[in-house]
């Protein structure tokens, strides 16, 4: 959901555009000849959404599956932490 409202933004359309390869490889929706893993990108959009909806639950510092709280060093390094 939430690449979809970059592509419909344009953010994702301008990054694919923006590659460095000054050559015609036919390397559409790469930069600097790295690819762009849009599922990577989409599947850490979901976390900081699924992190920001359980802070507005007041969930944030719990532990999704065993309800103990999650020791602030472990969100500290791990802001997306689903689990201790």
């Amino acid at each position: 959901m939430l690449l979809s409202t970059l592509r419909w933004r344009g953010i994702v359309g301008d990054v694919l555009s923006s590659s460095t390869d000054t050559g015609d490889s036919g390397d559409a929706g790469v930069v600097g000849h790295d690819p762009i893993d849009l599922a990577a990108i989409e599947a850490e959009l979901d976390g900081v959404q699924a992190a920001l909806t359980r802070l507005a639950d007041g969930t944030y510092w719990t532990d999704e599956v065993s309800g103990d709280p999650i020791p602030d060093e472990v969100l500290a390094s791990t802001p997306l932490a689903r689990r201790a």
